[in-house]
């Protein structure tokens, strides 16, 4: 068991579970592009470098969550990474959302230098990250997994060790997928109810009572009801998503026909309002087309537990 990590990648997920191993009684070296993000992890105990080598060198093993595959290799191999400090026998944990293809590549190249992987890429929205109650889907060596499962546990409620390294991939890249088909149907939900004269915020709560519940209706419609969309992910980060479902379907050779659609749908979602936009806003193009907004009193404007 290790009880020193550095933590790379600070972002709206990243931040919160560094928080919860800071919480827990980790040691946490920090390093992050940007500043604020930084200072906010030291004012709470975490102590900051100047590179990702020098946090890695610090604290012996190393977790990451980026935004895509390209910045992680950057952070692992490229200049002043994580490859640079880690010693071998040393440990990466990713937990940025990769296609098994990138994690299989990232894992050979820190092999090549005596780091084992294990990649742990977590589910179930910010909001449950920042309270310690997120999912971990692992993959990698079960030995590897139990080292530095307190580590994991203390920033994720629960975790599933899927199999070896890729296997995590694959399922993450699943639900991924069933959240944002799930987000497109609660949204074309919403609107029947709307236009067929219901109570939008009745309808919400009989929906969650109904067989045709779902997480995403639960929690990402009520930001929809309140018009402030803010899930803390954007459609960049969702088109990133679906493009791994839809190149796992072509390896697999499978017909798929919902991924593909919904695809071409938040593509049209970020030409409408931008990559930086929450994908939430995906519903927005719905409202935007008939002109009706989707709104109902009582409903935060942040997810809270």
């Amino acid at each position: 068991m290790s009880k020193s990590y550095a933590f790379i990648g600070l972002g709206h997920l990243g931040g919160n579970l560094a928080v919860s191993l800071i919480r827990n009684g980790f040691a946490v070296t920090v390093f992050d592009r940007d500043p604020a993000a930084v200072e906010r992890l030291v004012a709470l105990g975490a102590t900051a470098v100047k590179s990702a080598a020098d946090a890695a060198a610090r604290a012996g093993n190393a977790i990451t969550c980026l935004p895509s595959p390209k910045v992680s290799e950057a952070v692992l191999a490229g200049p002043g990474g994580l490859l640079e400090g880690l010693p071998q026998g040393g440990s990466w944990i990713e937990m940025s959302t990769n296609g098994r293809d990138e994690i299989l590549r990232l894992a050979a190249l820190a092999s090549a230098k005596g780091v084992e992987t294990l990649e742990c890429p977590v589910t179930g929205g910010v909001h449950l990250a920042a309270v310690g109650k997120i999912t971990a889907l692992v993959g990698g060596d079960p030995a590897l997994y139990a080292r530095h499962r307190p580590a994991i546990e203390a920033m994720c409620a629960k975790s599933f060790l899927m199999g070896p390294v890729g296997s995590a991939a694959v399922i993450k890249v699943i639900t991924n997928m069933l959240a944002f088909i799930h987000l497109v149907a609660a949204g074309e939900a919403l609107m029947l109810a709307k236009q067929g004269g219901l109570d939008l915020a009745q309808s919400y709560h009989a929906i969650v009572a109904s067989s045709g519940n779902s997480f995403v209706h639960e929690t990402e419609s009520q930001l929809i009801l309140n018009g402030s969309y803010d899930i803390g992910f954007t459609m960049d980060l969702a088109l990133k998503d679906l493009g791994f479902a839809l190149a796992m379907g072509r390896e697999f050779r499978l017909p798929l026909q919902l991924a593909p659609l919904v695809s071409e749908i938040f593509q049209m979602g970020k030409q409408e309002y931008g990559g930086s936009a929450w994908s939430t806003q995906i519903v927005k193009l719905l409202e935007d087309a008939v002109d009706t907004d989707l709104r109902a009193p009582g409903f935060p404007a942040k997810l809270e537990l």
